[in-house]
């Protein structure tokens, strides 16, 4: 199994995402869509990925991870309309 890697979660993927620990210490990446930013778990599978509308100039380092967490928890998740 690998291993977590111990550098800080605030770390920048290329394509201008966001990779971020929630509080329960699950990886998720945020991406800004122009509209909305979009999560996805990047360290359990099991988690839907989540979306909220958000009108950003960019997505960078002057929005937190306490920012981020609260994005995350108010946004709903992704799945299919009935």
């Amino acid at each position: 199994m690998p291993k977590v890697s111990t550098r800080s979660t605030a770390s920048r993927p290329s394509g201008g995402e966001r990779v971020f620990a929630d509080g329960l210490g699950r990886l998720w990446s945020a991406a800004d869509t122009g509209d909305a930013v979009v999560f996805a778990c990047i360290s359990d599978g099991r988690q839907s990925a989540r979306a909220i509308a958000m009108e950003l100039a960019r997505l960078d380092d002057s929005v937190g991870d306490d920012t981020l967490r609260a994005w995350l928890d108010a946004a709903p998740r992704i799945g299919t309309l009935p």
